[in-house]
């Protein structure tokens, strides 16, 4: 397949506005405003594009929710807040493809009936905004953003927002509390953004990636994209690759690909670093289930991931060779939970302490067997009794890793310490700070 998104992310000033209109970019705008906003609906649902964020929601139904009806202004929420550990997918497009989500922002405005939209940027990402601003500025200038676009008599707006580094602002109604000036918590639903989102307005919240797909969608038909992996699975994809990979980084491919061709294919990740032997896969992000290696036969798809009790979240694929303590992970990764919890639920705000504090017990050499029934027990009562996402997300790690490596708890409470050696041990954890 050749590559849809992300042809030009090593090209200089690939960039610039000059460079993507020399590539027939906003070429997909001037279409999609010739068309009603309901038939550019009705492209993108027939295309069967889905949230590349996580869920994998069909995003044509997403915008036919949004209340048209309504009196209320319309908005569009571009979730770029991209906090997921091991994802940095959506990063590489804002720097090194910044109109192609312009130009899908203005789409999807156009579909909705928005004048506004919104790019909520993680705050450490502070250089990507720079690269925003700048070239916001250009597109507007050339009249591509603004007043009458095109000469269509469209207008819409395009403003960068800078939150404040939390993780739980990834989630939708959190990110819409953050954009109103308020913490970052999640809303009760319903209802939901598409009825009362942004100042209580009707709003669609899109992913980057998702956004970036829909240019190539009015340009090429959806059955072209449709076909490009798949059913139901349709689209270029990109995948983040992390951990004990030769060849880190962000790939784009079909949904055909296998989660074994991406590790081990040259073009993908080449492999595991030093020859060594495959443990564990968490394919989408540091939320989702793991995967062993005798599971990576399967499509890299939404529902090929599914099939095999994980999900393909943001694509975000932590790979895990023989070196890896799975304790020692499982601690890591609730350090980050406790930290990012934003406090709302009780579960999540105290179960992710209790659950990192007795995982650093047993990673120390000084827990009991009891401690082990004890993770679980907390995890459980975690899991599903949350506002959002974010407590299933911090008691994952716990369940899978108990679930599939319950013999090195064990082995930590028997012995004392962990049963990996020190060198391999240090090699691990070097490379995880990295």
């Amino acid at each position: 397949m050749d590559l849809i998104l992300t042809p030009h992310v090593k090209t200089p000033n690939g960039f610039t506005l000059d460079f993507y209109t020399k590539q027939g970019g906003y070429e997909a705008l001037r279409q999609a405003l010739a068309m009603t906003p309901d038939a550019v609906v009705d492209i993108v649902k027939a295309s069967g594009l889905r949230g590349r964020g996580g869920a994998g929601f069909p995003t044509g139904m997403k915008w036919q929710f949004v209340d048209k009806k309504s009196p209320k202004p319309k908005y569009l929420c571009c979730n770029a807040d991209e906090s997921e550990p091991g994802t940095f997918k959506d990063h590489m497009l804002m720097e090194r493809n910044p109109h192609l989500l312009f130009e899908g922002c203005l789409i999807a405005c156009h579909a909705i009936g928005a004048k506004v939209a919104y790019i909520y940027i993680r705050g450490e990402f502070f250089h990507v905004q720079e690269v925003l601003e700048a070239e916001l500025a250009k597109a507007r200038a050339a009249g591509f953003i603004g007043r009458n676009i095109l000469g269509t008599g469209f207008d819409c707006e395009i403003y960068v927002h800078r939150g404040a580094g939390a993780y739980e602002a990834g989630e939708e109604t959190a990110l819409i509390e953050s954009l109103e000036g308020k913490r970052a918590q999640p809303r009760l639903k319903p209802p939901f953004p598409a009825v009362a989102g942004l100042y209580g307005c009707p709003t669609a919240v899109n992913n980057v990636e998702t956004l970036c797909n829909v240019p190539p969608i009015i340009t090429n038909g959806p059955e072209w994209f449709s076909a490009l992996g798949p059913e139901k699975n349709g689209g270029p994809k990109l995948y983040c690759l992390s951990g004990h990979v030769k060849n880190p980084g962000t790939y784009e491919a079909p949904m055909h690909v296998t989660m074994r061709e991406l590790i081990y294919d040259p073009q993908y990740g080449g492999g595991i670093r030093g020859d060594r032997k495959l443990k564990a896969v968490i394919p989408g992000g540091s939320s989702v289930p793991i995967l062993l290696p005798h599971q990576l036969d399967i499509p890299a798809s939404f529902d090929g991931v599914a099939s095999a009790g994980s999900l393909l979240g943001s694509a975000g694929i932590i790979v895990m060779d023989e070196t890896t303590c799975m304790v020692w992970a499982a601690e890591n990764l609730l350090y980050f939970y406790k930290h990012e919890s934003c406090g709302k639920c009780t579960p999540c705000r105290e179960g992710g302490a209790w659950l990192h504090n007795l995982l650093g017990r047993i990673e120390r050499g000084e827990g009991q067997m009891k401690d082990i029934d004890l993770l679980l027990s907390v995890a459980n009562n975690i899991m599903g009794k949350t506002l959002c996402a974010f407590g299933d997300a911090a008691a994952t790690p716990v369940l899978t890793t108990v679930q599939l490596f319950r013999e090195e708890y064990e082995a930590h409470v028997r012995l004392g310490r962990c049963t990996l050696s020190a060198d391999w041990r240090a090699a691990s954890r070097t490379l995880a700070a990295h």
